[in-house]
Parts: structure tokens; sequence; C-alpha cells
């Protein structure tokens, strides 16, 4: 068994597992405090209620301040993570820990292109069907993340037999 967790978890689990505690304790507080299953789709969609006069985006507009400082929570993290990272390897990207994509710039855009057009068919994205809709026994959702793992698994072997994967 350690020989598995050692082979899936190079690294080590526990920052796997203090990430998921926090994702976990973020969509409890926004849903105690709001009533509202937290979906990173729903709320990058709804900051299209600035630009757009579509009704589809403007139905996001009474909650969509809140949703939007949610929105930047996750790009700001990440960006904190990079400089930090950044700091702690003493400006070395590559040390051990730390990992960049080789992946080409058109290959991440169409890639999110895609991702964004699947979350729009899918009604939802990892973080709305897999962590709040498992967690509240939708089978809707539990449909959904048994589709996204199959279409992910079987994308990244394909790619990986075409000589293209890139693994962390």
């Amino acid at each position: 068994m350690q020989e598995l967790v050692e082979l899936l978890f190079p690294n080590g689990i526990f920052h796997y597992a203090v990430g998921g505690l926090l994702v976990g304790l973020g969509v409890a507080v926004i849903y105690i405090g709001t009533g509202i299953s937290a979906g990173a789709s729903t709320f990058l969609e709804s900051t299209l209620s600035y630009v757009s006069k579509k009704s589809r985006f403007q139905q996001y507009r009474p909650s969509r301040d809140w949703r939007v400082v949610f929105t930047l929570g996750i790009v700001s993290g990440a960006a904190v993570y990079a400089v930090v990272s950044y700091a702690a390897t003493g400006g070395v990207y590559e040390a051990e820990g730390v990992w960049l994509t080789e992946v080409e710039p058109w290959r991440l855009l169409v890639g999110g292109v895609l991702i964004g057009v699947g979350t729009r068919l899918g009604k939802g994205c990892t973080s709305g069907h897999g962590v709040c809709g498992v967690g509240s026994m939708s089978t809707t959702s539990f449909v959904n993340v048994a589709i996204f793992l199959s279409i992910a698994v079987g994308v990244a072997l394909f790619m990986a037999s075409l000589g293209m994967g890139v693994s962390p």
C-alpha cells in the first residue's frame, strides 16, 4: 500500500490533503453564507454581466460582486503561489516541487476554450459537480464527474500514445 501511495503522490500527500480541506471549507462557507453552491464556472460566467447585456449573464447581476471577489481570489491565489515558490527556490522555477508546463501557449488557449465549452455543455465544472454536486449526492453530478474523468483519462492516454504527454 505504501508503494502505491508513493507512486501516486511522489511529493507526498500532505499538501493535497490541506488543499482539499481548504477547498471544502471554502465551499462550506459560501454555501452557509449564501445558500449557493460554489461552482467556479458560474462564478467566472458572472463576470460577463459587467460587459454583456444578454439575459443569461444578467441573472448573476444581484450577486456578482462577491462572485468576482471569489474569482479574483482564485487567480490571485495562483499568482501568490507562483511568487512564493519562485522566492522559496532562490529564483529558480525548475527546482524540485515546482512544475512549469512545456505546452505551447496556443495549445493552452485551445484547451481553455474547449474546457469553457465543456462546462457549458455539462452545465457546470469539476468544482460545481465534483465538489458541491457529489457532496450533495446529486445523480447528475455523479454522472458528469464520471464523464469528466473518463474523458480526461482517455485524452491523456491518447496524447501519451502520440508522444505528446506532459506530466508534472
